[in-house]
């Protein structure tokens, strides 16, 4: 269970850094429009993200 948490936060990490590291200024562009959000805008997203990640979870078993 360990080596599985570890295996996906590392490629949790990987994956975020790739779009700083390939396109830094849209990043950027990207995280300034994040931070303008409002509470409820952000906590949307994170629903979103926390959804789609558990689907992909519940699909890859």
């Amino acid at each position: 269970m360990s080596t599985t948490l570890l295996v996906a936060l590392g490629l949790m990490l990987v994956l975020e850094g790739v779009l700083p590291l390939l396109m830094p200024q849209v990043w950027r562009e990207t995280f300034k429009r994040m931070v303008e959000l409002k509470d409820g805008q952000l906590r949307f997203v994170g629903l979103i993200s926390i959804v789609g990640g558990l689907l992909l979870i519940l699909l890859s078993k």
